[in-house]
């Protein structure tokens, strides 16, 4: 069954497009990432041109972290006061980078940028998450302690001015490394089309050193307002978001985040953040390897002046 997507300007199987939006509303739930860095790529990978992708897919996001967070907030695993100060810096953060992806289309460049940083920050965060979630195994396996899950230790981050203290997560932390992770996240949501959770999350724990539990509800709690904000921006200023795209990639992406959440909570912190990091790597290498592939087609012709 096909279906017509007005912006994008071609036809898609339903089910297809129903699938991905499940899949990455499941992984959304049970990582506390908001699943961009995992749906743009795959609307891209469908041809969908990116513009349409990074637009609409950040809209799915809103969808899958509403329904996550609500899950957190009613098990208690939410620190909104928290997630309130990175929502600052995101919005701020966001409207910086719609202006630098609307420069990008501009100038014609914004395809290859996205593909480019996709491929630098996956295989980046996804290495290093992974080399840090198999020693934390390897320790739990041994019985030896996990010094980086501790709350209480301190490091120069924890040094800084104009200090708040965030009760639910029990920490005393300045907040200016929080407002400037928002804001990075929020550059990044604008121009990638993601919510940001698979930098945030590790950004938080081994950064902030903010207890693991209260991270991802507080993740999606962020990551809605900021894609939300990014996504009526991106429509009021560069016409890319198909409505019809992201209501179907919405009410799947709602009914997969609730199944996901109930998975993550049966698995520790550790397993979480190995899978996740396998994910990262994954899309990156993908990307990567379609950055080097000869096209079919070298040249192409694009009537009424898309980018």
């Amino acid at each position: 069954m096909t279906i017509y997507l007005p912006i994008a300007e071609l036809s898609v199987n339903i089910f297809i497009i129903l699938g991905m939006g499940a899949a990455v509303g499941f992984l959304s739930g049970m990582f506390g990432v908001g699943g961009g860095f995992l749906i743009t790529p795959l609307l891209i990978f469908y041809n969908i041109p990116p513009v349409v992708a990074v637009a609409t897919g950040a809209n799915q996001v809103v969808a899958s972290s509403v329904s996550g967070a609500i899950t957190h907030f009613r098990r208690g695993s939410l620190d909104i006061k928290l997630g309130t100060v990175l929502l600052v810096g995101g919005l701020a953060g966001a409207t910086v980078g719609v202006w630098i992806f609307s420069w990008l289309r501009s100038i014609g460049q914004l395809d290859l940028f996205i593909s480019l940083l996709y491929v630098i920050l996956l295989s980046t965060i996804g290495l290093l998450m992974l080399q840090e979630s198999l020693r934390a195994m390897r320790k739990a396996k041994l019985n030896q302690p996990l010094p980086l899950k501790r709350p209480g230790q301190h490091n120069w981050v924890h040094r800084l001015p104009l200090k708040m203290r965030f009760k639910k997560s029990k920490i005393y932390l300045s907040a200016i490394p929080v407002v400037m992770l928002g804001f990075a996240i929020g550059i990044l949501t604008s121009i990638m089309g993601v919510g940001g959770g698979f930098i945030m999350v590790p950004a938080m724990i081994y950064l902030l050193r903010i207890p693991t539990n209260v991270v991802v509800g507080t993740s999606l709690f962020q990551i809605i307002f900021v894609t939300a904000y990014t996504t009526i921006v991106q429509a009021a200023t560069n016409y890319s978001v198909d409505i019809v795209l992201a209501f179907i990639l919405m009410v799947a992406g709602v009914i997969g985040a609730q199944y996901g959440v109930r998975v993550g909570q049966k698995l520790r912190g550790e397993q979480l953040r190995a899978l996740l990091a396998l994910l990262v790597l994954a899309v990156g290498i993908r990307l990567a390897v379609g950055l080097f592939i000869r096209p079919q087609d070298l040249y192409s012709v694009i009537v009424g002046g898309g980018s």
